[in-house]
């Protein structure tokens, strides 16, 4: 991989606002979910029809909690750079881009992946100490962390 400069805090806000805009999509579809169940008409399928519904609005809140979890995590995460891996770091490997920051998987920013992990995921408690030049083996994997911002 060819020495590309990011910038971390730009990362940090993508991220932030990603959380938040998955926050409000699924507190508007909640609501939209809300209203077509009230307007549902007596019918020989109402109750299995809203007993459904309900269901699938439970879902949606537990969703919105997890996202509001991550976001409240998200506000732990500091921004200060340093030589070893920790919370807030950004890794760049010979092999991937890791945002050490909470679980957000695979995303996209300025044209190159990253993946926001969690520091509890098993790729982050192997990095956490390490500096530029450290290898690791995960999952059969070698990775050689090339920079640590």
């Amino acid at each position: 991989m060819e020495k590309i400069v990011f910038e971390k805090n730009d990362i940090r806000n993508y991220v932030t606002t990603v959380i938040a805009e998955k926050i409000e999509k699924l507190k508007n579809f909640i609501e939209f979910t809300l209203e077509a169940s009230r307007d549902i008409k007596k019918t020989p399928k109402y109750d299995s029809m809203r007993e459904e519904m309900q269901e699938e609005i439970y879902q949606m809140q537990r969703q919105l909690a997890a996202l509001h979890d991550l976001k409240r995590n998200m506000a732990k995460v500091l921004n200060n750079s340093t030589d070893r891996v920790q919370l807030g770091s950004l890794v760049i490997t010979n092999k991937a881009r890791f945002y050490i920051s909470v679980s957000l998987g695979e995303f996209f920013f300025e044209g190159d992946r990253f993946y926001a992990i969690s520091s509890e995921s098993p790729m982050a408690k192997k990095m956490m100490g390490m500096k530029p030049g450290d290898e690791f083996i995960l999952n059969k994997i070698h990775q050689k962390i090339v920079e640590v911002l």
